[in-house]
């Protein structure tokens, strides 16, 4: 009783107190709402299990809204100091061992982002999917102990890179627990799992998620949040083409 009281709780309070219907676009607008757009500063690990066997990869990152992100890659030794900066709809990556910085454009978006099963348009993607997509309910499911709904997502704009995806969203929290995500053509190109989700600051996030690019061999990347902060204070110097060479 106590989790249906809940779950009623979440899905009026916010639209004030006129029920609202619950229909596919209005679940994905709230799933990109809990995601948030404030800043934040996060450490994590890729465990990368690829055909040539298994390494990790430790990194930090600063993102501020949904068009601005810097990243350093930590360890191991041989990729320390590779960077990666976001702006807007650009991509620029700084590598110490050449002393260079490099635009990806065109065909280099669709390259693997330190050997993982994550590609460089992964990471361009506009994260609000309600900006990309209109979704319905098809079904439920029960995911890591929790009742999720099915999205079926098409999209609305005609240049992406995933035509369609299925995803599995927690009806009590928000948390997109699994995707599928297609070409057009219908093929399966890439799965998400989420392994663990935490409370953190009051905030429910999936901490451990497994990426899987169905096209290449190995048993995918798996993503760990070691730590995060919320609404963090990001000097201004972070999100601009010097920090690469900093």
């Amino acid at each position: 009783m106590i989790r249906h009281l809940h779950l009623l709780f979440i899905l009026l309070v916010p639209f004030g107190t006129m029920a609202q219907e619950i229909n596919g676009d209005w679940i994905l607008k709230r799933v990109d709402e809990i995601r948030g757009s404030e800043n934040k500063i996060s450490v994590a690990v890729m465990n990368i299990k690829g055909k040539r066997g298994d390494r990790s990869v430790k990194s930090k990152s600063y993102i501020h809204g949904m068009t601005r992100s810097y990243t350093e890659y930590l360890a191991p030794a041989r990729d320390a100091g590779t960077k990666m900066l976001k702006l807007e709809d650009q991509l620029w990556t700084y590598s110490p061992a050449t002393d260079r910085t490099i635009l990806i454009s065109g065909h280099l978006l669709r390259q693997s982002v330190m050997g993982s099963d994550l590609s460089y348009e992964d990471l361009m993607e506009d994260p609000r999917l309600s900006n990309l997509y209109s979704a319905r309910i098809t079904g439920e499911e029960n995911i890591l102990g929790s009742r999720c709904w099915i999205l079926q997502l098409d999209s609305r704009v005609p240049d992406i890179t995933y035509y369609s995806r299925k995803v599995w969203v927690d009806q009590e929290r928000f948390v997109i627990l699994r995707e599928d995500r297609y070409a057009k053509s219908g093929k399966l190109l890439k799965t998400t799992e989420v392994l663990t989700v935490e409370q953190i600051e009051a905030r429910w996030i999936a901490t451990r998620v497994r990426f899987k690019d169905v096209l290449k061999t190995g048993e995918g990347t798996e993503f760990a949040i070691e730590s995060i902060e919320f609404n963090a204070a990001i000097p201004e110097y972070i999100f601009t083409k010097a920090v690469l060479k900093k």
